[in-house]
Order: C-alpha cells, then sequence, then structure tokens
C-alpha cells in the first residue's frame, strides 16, 4: 500500500469537475472546500475532449489553472487519466475501436466507456495521453495520486477482442485438445480444430457454452487489467514516487476480478453506492469489508459514494438526516483512511445531473452541505484511529467471482438462484449477529478464523477442496450453502454426486436438485444433535432443496412434507478436529442465524441496529460505535471518544443517528451488550454521542 503523496491524514473530497463551469465558479469552490475541511479531490476523470481537442493537440492551460488554484488553497489532487470516456474524434477516426455488443451491434459515441480495450488505437492514444499528463504534471505540488480510468467494466465482441480472446486462451490452455476438453465441445458439435474457429461468445441460436463464457469473462479481466497496466507503467516511469490507483466498481456487468487486480494498485480504491434505503447500512458494510480483504487487511480508500441521495434502480431517495455520516464511517470503521464522493458540485446538465453532490444545486446554504461541512470537521479527528490499525475478524466469507459468473450462466437449473444474494445474506446476517467479517478466497490460509461462510461455491478446485478440508481437520468450523463444490474450475459438473469435491467433507450424498417454485416447511431440532424426531420449530425453505442422505453427518432439521418428508435439510459432520455444516436449501436470516448458533458463533455484543466495529494496533483499540437506529441506545465502553473528547467510563450513550469513537489501551477487549433497546425504524436524527457517561 502507498499512500498519496504528501497527506498523512484522512482523505476527504471527491471527483471535482471544473470543465462544467465558468472559472468565476472555481474560486467559490476553492473556498467552500476549504470550509468544508476537503483534502483531495479527484480532476479530470471525464476531461479528455477538453485536454486533447484533436488527435495530439492538448490544450492544459484550463487545467493548469485548476491546479494551481486548488494547491493555493491547500487541496490535493488524484489526476485522472481521463480513458474511460473518448472524444467524439476518437471513434470517427477509430470506428473499429467502438465497441460492439454480444449481437455485432457496433455501439456509438454518445455516453462514456465507448472504446473497445483491444483496439490497438485506443490503447495507444490512451498512453499517449497519460504520458502527455505526466510529463506536465510530475512536478506539480498538488499532485498526490494518479487515477488511471475510470470503473473499468466495458464489454466488446469485436474482432480485436476475438483475436486477444484466442491469444489469451493459448496461454491459459496450452493445446486445442486441452481446450476442448476444458470446454467440453463434444456437446453439440463444437469441436474446435483450429485456433481461428474460436470467437467471442456473441448472440447465438440458443444457449451459449457456459465454460466458453466464463472464460471469456476471465479473459475481460485481464485485457482490461493490460490496459490499466499500459499507463500505470508509463505514469510509474515519470513519477516513481507518485502512487498509482484506478477506482473498484462492484456489479452484475464488471468482469473483473478484484483478487488479481488489487495486486496492481498502488491502493485499493473502491466506489460503492447502496440500493436499497432500508438496507443501506447493510450493504456498507458488506462494500467495505470486500474492500478490506481485496487490499489485504492493508488500508483502502472509498472513492465514491453518492452525497446525498439512495439509487434504488427506479428512483432516487434522499438520505435521512445523519447517514452521510454514518455511511462514511462505516467506511473508515473498516479501513478506509478516508471518505469521498461523486462529485464535488452536482451537475446543471448532461445525463447525471440529477446525480447528488457535495454541493447540491440548492447550493450550499442547505442541509446537505451542512452535513458534508459537519463530517469534514469530524473526519480529523480519527486519523489515529484509521491510519495503520488492523480490523480484526474472527469469521470470514468466501468470496470468488468466478463462481459468481458461473452460477448465473443461462441453462442453470433455476433462475431464482443468485450468487450475491446468498453472499450479501451471510454477510447480513454476520452483521446483525454483530461479527466483523473478512472475505476470504477459497485458495487462502484460513487458519486464522474460528469460523468461514461458504455461500454457493459452486466452482472449487481440486486444490480448494484440499484447503478447506485441510480448514476443517485443524479445527475450523465450515458452514456450507447449497451449490457449492458442484463443478471444476471449468465449470464441469463432477461426476458421483453432488456436492461434487466437498461431499466427504461434508459427511453427505445429494442424488438430485429440486429447484423450489414455493417455500417448503423445514422443521429444525432446538436441542442436541437428534435423529429424525420430530420436534424442534418449523421454519421454510426458499428457492432450492436437495434430496440429501446422511454418508455420516447428523441431521440438524429435516423437509416435512412431500417428497422430500424426513430427509436432512441441514446437516453437521464432526471431521478432524474440527467441523462441517451443510445447507441444501435457503433459509430465512433468522434459521441462518441459529445454525450459525449452533455452529458457534457468539451472541450479537450489541442491541440491534448499534454497529460496533474495532481497529487495533497493539495494545490500543479503537471502538466504532454507530447508531442506526431512531433510537437512543446503550453500549458498554470504556475510554476516551475521539469525536467529543469526553469520557465514557462504563456506560455509552448514542443518540438516534449517534456515533462514537472510543480509545481505550486494552487492545484485547470487545466490547459487550449493556441493558437493553429495539431497534425502531423511522427518519434518524443528531449525528454524536450524547453524555459519554462513566
Amino acid at each position: 500500500m502507498r499512500w498519496p503523496r504528501g497527506m498523512d491524514g484522512l482523505c476527504y473530497g471527491g471527483d471535482y469537475n471544473p470543465e462544467q463551469w465558468p472559472e468565476e465558479v472555481w474560486h467559490e469552490d476553492v473556498a467552500l472546500m476549504r470550509e468544508a475541511g476537503v483534502t483531495l479531490v479527484t480532476v479530470g476523470v471525464f476531461s479528455w475532449a477538453r485536454l486533447e481537442p484533436s488527435p495530439g493537440r492538448f490544450t492544459f492551460g484550463r487545467l493548469d489553472r485548476v491546479l494551481d488554484l486548488l494547491h493555493a488553497g491547500g487541496v490535493k489532487v488524484a489526476l485522472a487519466t481521463p480513458t474511460a470516456s473518448p472524444p467524439p474524434w476518437f471513434g470517427l477516426a477509430h470506428p473499429d475501436a467502438l465497441p460492439v455488443s454480444g449481437d455485432g451491434t457496433r455501439l456509438s459515441h454518445g455516453s462514456r466507456d465507448t472504446y473497445c480495450v483491444c483496439a490497438p488505437a485506443y490503447v495507444a492514444a490512451s498512453v499517449r495521453i497519460a504520458r502527455a499528463l505526466a510529463e506536465r504534471y510530475r512536478e506539480h505540488p498538488a499532485l498526490a495520486m494518479w487515477h488511471v480510468h475510470n470503473e473499468y467494466g466495458t464489454w466488446c465482441h469485436c474482432d480485436h477482442v476475438a483475436a486477444a480472446f484466442r491469444a489469451w486462451l493459448r496461454a491459459r490452455h496450452g493445446s486445442l485438445d486441452a481446450l476442448n476438453d476444458a470446454w467440453t465441445t463434444a456437446f453439440w458439435s463444437q469441436h474446435y480444430t483450429d485456433w481461428e474457429e474460436i470467437t467471442p461468445p456473441r448472440a447465438t441460436q440458443y444457449l451459449p457454452n457456459p465454460s466458453q463464457a466464463l472464460d471469456f469473462r476471465r479473459f475481460l479481466s485481464a485485457a482490461m487489467l493490460a490496459h490499466y497496466r499500459a499507463q500505470k507503467a508509463v505514469l510509474r516511469e515519470l513519477t516513481p514516487d507518485v502512487p498509482v490507483t484506478t477506482n473498484f466498481v462492484f456489479g452484475g456487468w464488471v468482469p473483473v476480478d478484484n483478487w488479481e487486480w488489487a495486486g496492481e494498485v498502488d491502493l485499493v480504491a473502491i466506489d460503492h453506492y447502496p440500493d436499497d434505503p432500508e438496507h443501506a447500512a447493510e450493504q456498507t458494510a458488506f462494500a467495505a469489508d470486500l474492500a478490506r480483504a481485496w487490499s489485504g487487511g492493508r488500508p483502502w480508500l472509498l472513492m465514491e459514494q453518492a452525497a446525498g441521495i439512495v439509487y434504488t434502480g427506479t428512483r432516487m431517495r434522499s438520505k435521512r438526516p445523519g447517514e452521510i455520516a454514518l455511511h462514511s464511517l462505516q467506511h473508515v470503521a473498516r479501513g478506509s483512511r478516508g471518505a469521498m464522493f461523486f462529485q464535488w458540485r452536482a451537475s446543471r446538465g448532461g445525463s447525471e445531473l440529477w446525480h447528488g453532490g457535495m454541493v447540491p444545486h440548492a447550493g450550499p446554504g442547505g442541509r446537505i452541505f451542512r452535513e458534508i461541512r459537519e463530517l469534514g470537521g469530524v473526519l480529523p479527528h480519527l486519523a489515529e484511529a484509521a491510519r495503520d490499525a488492523a480490523v480484526p475478524a474472527d469469521v470470514a466469507i468466501l468470496w470468488d467471482p468466478e463462481s459468481w459468473w458461473a452460477v448465473e450462466s443461462p441453462g442453470f437449473p433455476s433462475s431464482d438462484v443468485r450468487y450475491l444474494d446468498a453472499l450479501h445474506q451471510a454477510h447480513r446476517v454476520l452483521w446483525r449477529n454483530g461479527a466483523t467479517t473478512d472475505f476470504a478466497h477459497p485458495s487462502h490460509d484460513l487458519s486464522a478464523y474460528a469460523m468461514v461462510l461458504v455461500p454457493s461455491l459452486y466452482l472449487v478446485s481440486d486444490a480448494a477442496a484440499r484447503n478447506l478440508t485441510a480448514y476443517v481437520e485443524q479445527g475450523g468450523t465450515l458452514v456450507v450453502s447449497f451449490l457449492s463444490g458442484v463443478a471444476d474450475e471449468h465449470a464441469r459438473v463432477r461426476l458421483g454426486g453432488y456436492p461434487g469435491a466437498l461431499r466427504d467433507l461434508l459427511g453427505i450424498w445429494v442424488e438430485e436438485f429440486l429447484p423450489l417454485a414455493e417455500p417448503v416447511p423445514i422443521r429444525m431440532d432446538d436441542g442436541e444433535d437428534a435423529a429424525g424426531g420430530r420436534g424442534g420449530h418449523v421454519v421454510t425453505g426458499e428457492i432450492w432443496s436437495e434430496r440429501v442422505e446422511s454418508r455420516g453427518a447428523t441431521a440438524l432439521a429435516r423437509y416435512e412434507g412431500g417428497v422430500l418428508d424426513g430427509l436432512p435439510a441441514v446437516t453437521r459432520h464432526a471431521h478432524g478436529a474440527g467441523q462441517a455444516f451443510y445447507l441444501s436449501t435457503r433459509l430465512d436470516d433468522d434459521a441462518y442465524a441459529r445454525v450459525l448458533s449452533r455452529a458457534g458463533l457468539p451472541a450479537a455484543p450489541a442491541p440491534a441496529g448499534v454497529e460496533l466495529v474495532r481497529r487495533v494496533d497493539g495494545g490500543t483499540c479503537w471502538l466504532f460505535a454507530l447508531n442506526h437506529t431512531a433510537a437512543e441506545q446503550e453500549i458498554a465502553a470504556t475510554g476516551t471518544d475521539l469525536v467529543t473528547g469526553a469520557t465514557a467510563g462504563g456506560l455509552l450513550r448514542l443518540p438516534p443517528g449517534g456515533f462514537a469513537v472510543i480509545r481505550t489501551t486494552d487492545g484485547a477487549s470487545r466490547p459487550v451488550r449493556r441493558g437493553h433497546a429495539s431497534a425502531q425504524g423511522g427518519e434518524t436524527a443528531g449525528r454524536r454521542t450524547e453524555g459519554a457517561t462513566a
């Protein structure tokens, strides 16, 4: 991890697009930035057309004045290479570099991301402008970091891509025989006898080959990474002391393997936009924990979030008062060294004119900017807690983007199965139970975790299966959800019964899948491991079910009624010094939590809706306490509140929407729940602690 040059504290600011505004507004912007406590802004992300108005002719005068003005105002700059949005002239000069959709449609300029990442002309133009920017600004005192491109994720299926895809396949598989075997091309007469016969998975008559589609996603990730590396090489050559990064974005349209990319950036940076106002806090914690995982537990940076709005996909919803700070501090608590936004000033026109801004359309006189200013006043007090302190976690969730891509391929047994739903549920249940969670790859060393959750890990290599087995044998607890271990890394089903590579570890054998159209009753055993009694309470299983046969595992829950009546639904298997649980259906959150409790997860340490995250450095612990409810909450805490300077001597009261960051020298202590308070819905108010008392 390399931190932005010349910055000791936390990063606070956002994307700044001065090219959208007359110069007289720039001076007002910098004055407001100083008022708000802004320390870093990203400049130039979408400015290619202004910086290079014709091929090879650069006009840097406006950018010179902007950077000089920001430097004079004490604001550092993450200078972007503007390659995510080529100018109009580029598409006219190089029509072959415009992207082609899967159905063969050549897309036109008129939006952002109108490029093919494999087109030689596009790569050359990208490197050219990156070099021009580095040559001009490498000594500029405002330059703190390079921000390459923006939200890599643009697909293309053109002939440039086809040629690059074939070269990538040669390197990956080595021979056509190996590729034909990996892709099972004997099915539907797809056997390849020449590399030139292979194309990207374009629109076709019926179902595409799932192994080909999976490899294409892998290839796109590699192709985009090559484009990033080409720019990074130039920037590193000319500015070796300036860190280089790009902003990771999360979504089904993004064919990027962040595990691989994380090793190529000097600082992991993410964009995060919750899409559910009622569960935005849960979604924020999820994204932050993923970012920390990609960064290997080191500090990372929240590069973008929305200032005052939650985008649901169908409408925009205002964040409740106080949520700008709460969501930002969730990221800081979980490893971010700052909080950035898109964008500084809301645009008055263009495709995203209704996107929020730190300075909204109404100007700086209202609630949004007031909360932005207040957050800017809080963050400097938290620098000691957010600089290098670790975020300890006892539980991990396995995250594998390739399993995500494979599970949601066409032709799957049920279109209701979504990998992210399983992943989000696992994290949500842990979050509501007060557990801070790491994410890990199936190949990672898992020995540090008391429990590892495995949601629908469809693709499992032999090496990954051995790793999970060793983890359990050495005393770990594994909780595996349905559709795990079913296929190998080439998306070929493992024969001999499901769950394939994990059968022996789980002590079960599954003959068939029975996707569900309607929920089915499941009777859970409430006591010690039972052998099929009808005691216990009834919950429901949804979306998926399986005909499970025990091969050593004990049933903790059984299907009730229907064709699976009396058969195991949830099992536990002792293996070596550890134990492995299996869920053959999707339980509701409460039932899932009961299974995790049975597996050894401790009870929540705080009232529902209160988020507690510890950061630890040596013998010092910082407790981030965030109240997401509309009621005052009480927690046990001892130490000094970095925000207010008040002392908490055992009991801390958090007002609705309030927060505190408590420093204590007892780094090994874990806060425990004190008293009782129930979470309530409604609008939050207030912003910090009240009466941190002894």
